[in-house]
């Protein structure tokens, strides 16, 4: 917007307030003059509903055009106010009054309640009418910009798509594939958890350019269709699927729901297309995808698969075996099995792209946790296990091993977890009864949401000596420092409930 529209935009706020504050004045000083009764008031405006009819309808839908927003309504807005208060003008003019408004303590006490109402009415102006006014605007820019991206990756015909999606370690595996790729061909990746249809779009308009011949995209989803929608965008030439789990269960409304919407990678993925399918996750091997697959995980029956993992305090040893009966040595400074997993998924597609194995060991070295995912740091003579993205059981069991595997005080720090539906407390109530096996002490952030937690700790008589209950993560983390040990402290901090909880 130019600073003259700006300015523009800016006088027909004011004249639209001042119209409305003229309205306001003019009807408190009628009701006054009606003996502050309503049906006196309404018979009299009644009478001169001419006076009114501008005001009433017309002004309040002017203001409604101020808050709309979007790239081309500051002028439709400026030029719709500045009309209105124009026709307004001979119903507020300031005339002699033969009894002038008296601001009696009644009158202050209405002025203020309808000051409130005014607050109330753009609130919901804001929160309702605007959007819904402004979707047409946002849903056209959209629009334009996804074909942009479209066009952009069509006039790419040597970029090799890979559409990763699954309820839990997908953000992981992308970006282990992401260290591996990039040091041997120009690879685009979507940053941090841009899995969004305008995530990826923003991200194929911003970054990509003619030297990139990979392009791993991040397909997140909480309803069904989404990731066919991002299909649509991208159109995938292969795919990963880390997990079916329960995550988003409540927008889902059933796993088999999750279970579709996760598959709408496989469907979308042409018959020659690889697909990666983690066979370590129960609801996977049960029920396949229909389109053919390579499986990963950690037992011989996989297609690719990790043995022989060695966790030390520095990190973790394990070795890759191909479906070609080659094997790996891997090193990695990430901990836990789940780890292990991605990292394999990560070389299984590296290798399909045609990296090979040997190749990997170095950058698979290289790979640093993502943050808020596993990452372990050091304050105040505690190490801290920072797993705060984390909100799904399988994922919340393995940090229970991983913390279970390390040598000290075990510190369980956790709000729980949410958008489970109608399980969330049996499971939240399960993830109590695990760290009640696993954890020296355990503080619980937020009373009402750890609740089921608290339930799971006592269904194993865990000590109330040894729980701590905050609504303050703050004070339960001060908690944590001042506890008394004569073995080094661990902490895990497991999930972090977003501002609406």
């Amino acid at each position: 917007m130019t600073a003259i529209l700006q300015i523009l935009y800016g006088l027909s706020i004011l004249l639209g307030y001042y119209a409305v504050f003229r309205m306001t004045l003019r009807t408190l000083h009628m009701f006054q003059l009606n003996g502050y009764r309503t049906d006196t008031h309404l018979r009299w405006m009644g009478k001169n509903a001419g006076s009114f009819i501008v005001n009433l309808i017309l002004l309040p839908t002017a203001m409604l055009f101020l808050f709309i927003g979007g790239s081309f309504m500051p002028v439709a807005a400026a030029v719709t106010v500045n009309i209105l208060y124009i026709a307004l003008l001979p119903f507020n003019r300031k005339t002699e009054a033969k009894k002038p408004l008296v601001w009696t303590p009644r009158v202050k006490r209405m002025t203020v309640t309808t000051l409130l109402l005014y607050a109330v009415c753009m609130g919901l102006s804001f929160w309702t009418l605007t959007n819904g006014l402004n979707k047409p605007v946002e849903k056209g820019i959209n629009a334009r910009y996804t074909r942009e991206a479209k066009r952009m990756l069509a006039a790419c015909p040597d970029l090799d798509t890979i559409g990763i999606t699954g309820s839990y370690g997908k953000t992981s595996v992308k970006f282990y594939l992401y260290t591996i790729l990039r040091a041997w061909k120009d690879t685009l990746v979507t940053p941090e958890s841009f899995n969004t249809p305008m995530g990826i779009v923003k991200t194929v308009r911003g970054e990509l350019n003619a030297m990139h011949r990979i392009f791993l995209c991040e397909m997140g989803a909480k309803w069904v269709g989404d990731i066919k929608e991002l299909c649509n965008i991208v159109h995938p030439a292969h795919g990963i699927i880390t997990a079916l789990g329960e995550q988003h269960l409540e927008s889902f409304k059933s796993v088999e729901n999750i279970r579709k919407t996760k598959y709408e990678l496989a469907d979308a993925l042409p018959e020659q297309g690889r697909l990666y399918v983690n066979f370590d996750n129960e609801a996977i091997r049960k029920n396949p995808p229909e389109h053919k697959y390579i499986t990963y995980g950690t037992t011989s029956d996989c297609d690719w698969y990790a043995s022989d993992i060695v966790s030390t305090a520095a990190g973790t040893h394990f070795t890759v075996h191909a479906p070609d009966g080659s094997t790996c040595r891997f090193t990695t400074k990430l901990l836990g099995i789940h780890n292990v997993l991605n990292i394999t998924a990560a070389v299984a597609a590296a290798h399909g792209f045609g990296m090979p194995l040997e190749e990997m060991k170095l950058p698979v070295r290289r790979i640093e946790p993502v943050k808020h995912r596993m990452q372990i740091v050091e304050k105040n003579g505690v190490t801290i296990i920072d797993d705060a993205f984390n909100s799904n059981p399988a994922g919340c069991k393995a940090s229970l091993d991983t913390l279970g595997g390390m040598d000290g005080m075990k510190i369980l720090v956790t709000p729980g977890m949410v958008e489970l539906g109608e399980k969330e407390e049996e499971l939240n109530r399960i993830f109590g009864q695990q760290a009640a096996a696993v954890c020296d002490f355990v503080v619980l952030v937020g009373e009402k949401q750890t609740r089921p937690i608290l339930q799971g700790l006592k269904d194993k008589n865990y000590p109330d000596s040894k729980i701590y209950v905050t609504d303050v993560f703050l004070d339960g983390m001060q908690k944590v420092y001042g506890i008394s040990s004569d073995k080094k402290k661990i902490v895990l901090l497991e999930n972090d409930l977003p501002d609406n909880y």
